[in-house]
């Protein structure tokens, strides 16, 4: 049998001296084995492509004029944002384990940009991480859409719920004792939930919710629709997203899909209730997050803001960090792309008063 000159004979007896050249030989097959990998991976069906995203930039991403307003006690510096009322007093004090054990500070209240979201109907689509794909091997979590008088009424969602420290990644505020100072990190992947899309198991967490299942309840969301679109949203009202619809169930079954930046929209806010159900989120706003951060079983909702990162970002104006339940109408022409922009993701800002010293 013929060889190739300087190669051994790869089928039938070796040739002479051929045990010489076997580490070169090895070397070789591996070469060609990942070839022929990244041939095959180039080489994946079409639809595999339909998970798309870039990376934040946390510099051209951010919508740098919604940290605004800032605030000394009750007084607001640049108000040209809808903020929650601040405490009133500029000096305040929080308890210490040593003596004088208080120490004294400045209320101060700002917006950090503190987490990502992705929103999508492929499981393990990470859209913020550049449209990165997992392949799990299995078909946990699989998404589904039902559609009816040929309007697609119903989404399935999985989310991921990214820390996202701007201020520490950038290193601003560094020497501030109210920026967090963690790294990024995933936090939450709703695949991994086996509560997220099944609204019986769902029950476990929210068993309000049949206090709220009935026409009354739900009519009174239309309020919460109208103050969030004007200003911010009702907390009083927790059980309503807005104008994007029931906060109930708090997983990723939206029954009401009328638009895709819209059920996006309220998936990401349930995914927020949820975390603060589960004591995973902490409570930032208010006289009580002053010193430290709090338990918020129950979402306030005036915490929140949501800036669109994903596939289009949305980095200035009006509807660049929109509080929770603000329609979605004026702004969703233009940040959907048919097949390459399907999947969302989200910059989640929180507003924080702390006492600074």
């Amino acid at each position: 049998m013929k060889r190739l000159p300087g190669l051994p004979l790869l089928i039938g007896p070796p040739a002479p001296g051929s045990h010489r050249r076997g580490p070169a030989m090895k070397r070789l097959l591996r070469l060609l084995l990942l070839t022929g990998l990244l041939a095959l991976g180039a080489a994946k069906p079409a639809e595999a492509g339909l998970c798309t995203g870039d990376f934040v930039n946390p510099i051209t991403d951010i919508c740098w004029d919604c940290i605004f307003p800032i605030s000394i006690g009750s007084i607001r510096i640049f108000d040209e944002r809808p903020d929650p009322p601040n405490p009133d007093n500029i000096l305040c004090t929080c308890p210490i384990p040593v003596p004088p054990y208080v120490r004294i500070g400045i209320a101060i209240g700002f917006w950090e940009p503190a987490r990502l979201v992705d929103v999508t109907k492929r499981p393990y689509c990470f859209v913020n991480l550049g449209g990165l794909e997992l392949d799990a091997g299995f078909g946990a979590g699989q998404t589904k859409a039902v559609s009816g008088g040929g309007q697609t009424h119903n989404a399935n969602w999985h989310l991921h719920w990214y820390v996202y420290p701007v201020y520490a990644l950038l290193e601003l505020f560094v020497d501030s004792v109210c920026v967090s100072d963690s790294s990024f990190d995933i936090a939450y992947m709703t695949e991994l939930d086996p509560l997220w899309l099944d609204d019986e198991l769902t029950f476990l967490l929210n068993p309000e919710a049949v206090l709220f299942a009935n026409p009354a309840a739900q009519a009174a969301c239309a309020a919460d629709c109208v103050a969030a679109s004007a200003h911010l949203p009702l907390n009083a009202l927790f059980w309503c997203g807005g104008c994007q619809g029931s906060m109930y169930p708090l997983g990723g079954n939206v029954g009401a899909h009328v638009g895709s930046i819209q059920s996006a929209l309220l998936a990401a806010e349930r995914l927020a209730y949820k975390l603060g159900r589960q004591f995973v989120l902490r409570g930032t706003s208010g006289p009580e997050a002053l010193c430290q951060k709090v338990p918020r079983p129950v979402l306030k909702k005036t915490e929140w803001r949501m800036q669109q990162t994903n596939p289009v970002a949305a980095t200035a104006g009006p509807f660049a960090g929109t509080p929770l339940g603000r329609t979605s109408v004026p702004y969703e022409s233009g940040r959907e792309i048919p097949l390459t922009g399907e999947d969302f993701g989200f910059l989640i800002w929180r507003k924080r008063n702390c006492c600074a010293y």
